[in-house]
């Protein structure tokens, strides 16, 4: 009886001790980033941001890769420091602050008495890498909120090439950061477009 009982504790034990010399991975933490570029010295055009949207799946804090068609990999020790809306609102800001040369960005929303000449809305449609490319499709409208008047909508595909090989959770963050600074980009030439449109009317005799 008493060997019985001695095999019975040792056959309970050994999974208790297994478990304990287990240890659960380490979470890495990414953010997405601007380029490093000169300080903007101007305060003009005015600018706003916001709001952001990004679709439901990509709402957590753990990185999501698209694999296999319609099947997700979400990486739960590859996390997001900050929510990936309030992500993508800091680094379009910067981007746009430093293209425009311009320290008038501000985000959304905006009191009614310091309302921005241009306002930028964003919707992420969808934001996905894979082991060949990562890639960003955004609708995204430019308004002017002093006017109440919509000067452009667009909906863009963005990509960019990543290494060949497996993908990994550092080249998804500058990936995803060279997009969103391409989606800047275009949003700066539409608002210098629209400004030079602006100069030479006015200078029209």
């Amino acid at each position: 009886m008493k060997k019985l009982y001695r095999t019975l504790i040792a056959g309970l034990s050994l999974p208790l001790i297994l478990l304990g010399c287990g240890t659960t991975p380490a979470s890495h933490y990414y953010l997405l980033s601007a380029p490093a570029q000169q300080i903007p010295s101007g305060t003009s055009p005015s600018v706003g941001v916001g709001p952001i949207e990004i679709p439901e799946y990509l709402n957590r804090h753990a990185m999501v890769y698209n694999r296999d068609g319609n099947r997700l990999h979400i990486a739960n020790f590859d996390r997001w420091a900050e929510p990936l809306d309030s992500s993508i609102l800091r680094v379009v800001r910067l981007n746009l602050a430093t293209t425009l040369n311009t320290q008038d960005v501000q985000a959304y929303p905006w009191k009614k008495s310091s309302r921005p000449e241009y306002g930028i809305a964003v919707t992420i449609l969808g934001l996905d890498a894979n082991d060949e490319s990562a890639k960003l499709v955004v609708e995204w409208h430019i308004r002017k909120p002093q006017s109440d008047k919509t000067l452009m909508r667009r909906i863009d595909t963005l990509q960019y090439d990543l290494p060949t090989g497996t993908v990994t959770a550092t080249e998804v963050a500058a990936a995803y950061s060279e997009l969103f600074y391409q989606l800047s980009n275009k949003i700066a030439a539409e608002i210098t477009a629209d400004m030079t449109s602006n100069s030479d009317t006015a200078a029209a005799p």
